[in-house]
């Protein structure tokens, strides 16, 4: 049962995933190359003065982004309410894939008929739509590190507790060397940097409190988790300072804008995909994460039959009783149409086309974005290990 529904979960979210991965592509060469086509569309260029050529790309990658968006949001609302393989609605998530990626393919060329206004209502919500897709994969980091962690010390050898230390005691050793880099790189001498060397000692002081709250005795918490989350803050807030405008004189690597912004925009895909496809497998390959709250967890002990029940009678019951779903079909798609949004943010720097930048994911509004996220991971994780302590009433698993 495991198996057929960790099985399911991966094909399903290959399907998703090759839509998302089409409207990524779309979405980027239509940033590169489409702007001169659409300037020359009577229903997008309504305007008396013809618009700069950002504003085409942005336009270009919203549309597509809001195509993908709406196709993941109808099949979460036509999967509510599934608990059971026998909903037919069953069927449409796990198959289809041909339809799907035709009907995928319609609603995104629908897009470019849309008005302007309803375009710009979506950059303004995909804002907000882009930072619950951040804070799941927050969560699901945390949800990942935590597994990992108790994966190795149920084991209960020696090796995998000596491998628990090294891999911790590495990841805080290449956390305060990239934390060194970053001075470097972004306070360069005879400038005035406040700024960047608060963001910079921000995250040392997170990785030390990390350890510190993580090893009080009070606390059930392990090093590894803590040296895990600190390389990936330390990620964050490089990721925050690259994305700073060319022309500020803190970026040490200014010079190196256009590379960097790919580099930057390589690795944002690659942890929306990472994301989704976690969450996909891990839906699917555990009874409690994103688990409907009224289905019943598999695996749980059913009430014996009575001593005179016959053997056939078992199995009838087995056939006959509806096998319920292993997770929630509807966060599933909410957690694609999310990254949809994510991704169209990646892709114009979460500013408006009026920034005049050509540079992807480069601007104020991303370095700050970057920041709070990694503030927000923070938090969070220090409160994944306070959280028993501040309420001893509630359980937490």
């Amino acid at each position: 049962m495991w198996a057929a529904s960790c099985l399911a979960s991966c094909c399903a979210s290959c399907t998703c995933g090759l839509c998302s991965s089409l409207s990524l592509i779309l979405s980027w060469i239509l940033r590169e190359v489409a702007a001169p086509l659409l300037q020359k569309i009577p229903w997008i260029n309504t305007f008396a003065h013809t618009p700069s050529k950002e504003w085409f790309q942005t336009n270009a990658v919203l549309c597509v982004s809001l195509g993908n968006f709406l196709f993941f949001a109808i099949f979460a609302l036509m999967m509510i309410g599934v608990k059971d393989q026998n909903d037919k609605r069953d069927a449409w998530h796990h198959g289809g894939w041909m339809a799907k990626i035709v009907f995928w393919a319609v609603l995104v060329a629908l897009m470019f008929f849309l008005p302007n206004v309803v375009i710009t209502i979506y950059e303004t919500m995909s804002k907000f739509g882009s930072g619950l897709f951040l804070l799941v994969q927050v969560i699901l980091l945390l949800d990942f590190v935590h597994t990992w962690n108790d994966a190795w010390v149920e084991k209960d050898e020696q090796k995998w507790y000596i491998a628990l230390l090294v891999i911790s005691v590495v990841c805080y050793l290449a956390t305060y060397a990239f934390s060194g880099l970053l001075f470097m790189w972004f306070n360069p001498s005879g400038h005035d940097c406040g700024l960047n060397v608060f963001f910079i000692v921000m995250t040392m002081i997170l990785a030390f409190a990390f350890a510190v709250v993580a090893l009080h005795p009070q606390v059930n918490g392990s090093l590894l988790p803590a040296s895990v989350i600190s390389v990936y803050c330390a990620y964050l807030s490089y990721s925050g300072l690259s994305s700073e405008p060319p022309d500020y004189e803190c970026n040490g690597l200014h010079l190196h804008s256009k590379q960097v912004s790919i580099g930057t925009l390589v690795l944002g895909m690659l942890t929306t995909v990472l994301s989704v496809v976690y969450s996909a497998v891990r839906a699917g390959s555990s009874t409690t994460f994103l688990s409907p709250p009224s289905s019943p967890r598999i695996g749980s002990k059913k009430p014996l039959l009575k001593a005179g029940d016959t053997e056939s009678g078992k199995e009838e019951s087995k056939e006959g009783e509806p096998r319920p779903v292993s997770y929630s079909y509807t966060f599933f798609h909410l957690i694609f149409a999310l990254a949809s949004m994510y991704s169209a943010m990646l892709l114009t720097g979460w500013t408006s086309s009026t920034s005049g930048s050509e540079l992807i994911d480069v601007g104020w509004t991303t370095v700050w974005v970057r920041i709070c996220t990694e503030w927000a991971t923070g938090a969070l994780y220090i409160w994944t290990l306070i959280a028993p302590l501040v309420l001893p009433d509630r359980e937490f698993s």
